[in-house]
């Protein structure tokens, strides 16, 4: 059987008149972007040209929501219970399902952002309003999380999962990521961040920090565009995949396919 995977990125994280990333050059390589919605980055602007840039280019839009951090980036730990995390994550998708809807399509999935992306994989409680979220307003969205909390927690309530593998970030032995502010939590090497997405893809295991190997179980591999050198490494991770005979596809298609 012919391995599939989905390519998905963070767009849309200016703000104002300050932009971060290329955008433009990461849409020619992808299948599904997570797309800011303002709590961490993103302006009404940047989110209406955003996602009409996604729409002509038939990239899949996905809504990134965080923790109402914008001077963080959405990469700081903040106090919120979980009926701020339901309200707040509401209110990020329904503002970009109006873009979305504007310019003709639908908001396809659901990503969380940085902290709370980090939290929603070990905290039951935050993945339980995450998931609340979602579920009131479209169960068609799929959750893409990786495996933990919040991955459980919408299959549990009947939603689609897509598992996203994170080649340039170290993992632990448990599956979750390093935190940031640990050395080695993000890896430079372009080789093996290339060897590892290959492995994730089509072995669906990647290499912990202690030396083992974890099962991943990746439908959707994210790539960066926010640091030197990181267009031409995805380009080579997409070049890679291809000529290892793995197809780049949507989300939908790759979950259709392991389901049937």
């Amino acid at each position: 059987m012919t391995p599939m995977v989905d390519l998905v990125a963070d767009l849309g994280e200016g703000f104002g008149a300050y932009t971060m990333g290329d955008d433009a050059a990461l849409l020619e390589l992808l299948t599904s972007a997570n797309v800011a919605c303002g709590f961490h980055a993103g302006d009404p602007r940047i989110m209406d040209a955003t996602v009409r840039t996604c729409v002509e280019k038939q990239v899949a839009v996905g809504a990134h929501p965080s923790f109402p951090d914008l001077v963080g980036f959405g990469r700081r730990a903040m106090d919120l219970t979980p009926e701020e995390v339901r309200t707040d994550v509401l209110y990020q998708i329904g503002a970009l399902q109006a873009f979305a809807v504007a310019h003709g399509a639908r908001v396809h999935h659901i990503a969380p952002h940085g902290r709370l992306g980090n939290l929603v994989a070990v905290r039951a409680d935050y993945a339980r309003a995450v998931v609340d979220a979602v579920a009131a307003l479209d169960e068609s969205l799929i959750v893409l999380a990786q495996d933990g909390e919040l991955a459980d927690a919408a299959r549990a309530r009947g939603l689609r999962v897509g598992i996203v593998g994170i080649a340039d970030r170290a993992y632990r032995a448990d599956g979750t990521l390093v935190p940031r502010s640990e050395p080695g939590a993000v890896i430079h090497d372009p080789d093996e961040v290339a060897r590892r997405t290959l492995r994730m893809v089509t072995e669906g295991v990647i290499r912990s920090v202690d030396g083992t190997d974890v099962q991943v179980a990746c439908d959707t591999v994210l790539l960066h565009g926010d640091s030197p050198g990181a267009i031409s490494l995805a380009g080579r991770i997409r070049e890679q995949l291809l000529t290892a005979g793995v197809e780049i596809t949507s989300l939908d298609k790759v979950l259709t396919g392991k389901d049937s």
